[in-house]
């Protein structure tokens, strides 16, 4: 999970603009991670760990979707 966090907390330190932020999109190997871990819930079932990490992502998720909402309406059109 340290990965996901890192990815976003060097995005916001690094400064952004609301277009980088509308823009924004997590490595291919965050997105592969994830997706195991959701092929792996509905096959084989999480451990305690990975569906705590599992909902931890979800919530950066959707934090994410609602600041790259709220940066399109700064954008430039």
């Amino acid at each position: 999970m340290a990965t996901v966090y890192d990815e976003i907390v060097d995005f916001i330190a690094a400064g952004s603009t609301p277009d980088a932020v509308a823009h924004f999109e997590p490595s291919q190997q965050t997105k592969d991670y994830v997706a195991e871990l959701i092929h792996k819930e509905k096959t084989t079932g999480l451990s305690p760990d990975e569906s705590s990490e599992l909902d931890h992502f979800m919530t950066l998720e959707h934090v994410m979707r609602l600041a790259k909402a709220r940066a399109r309406t700064f954008c430039s059109p």
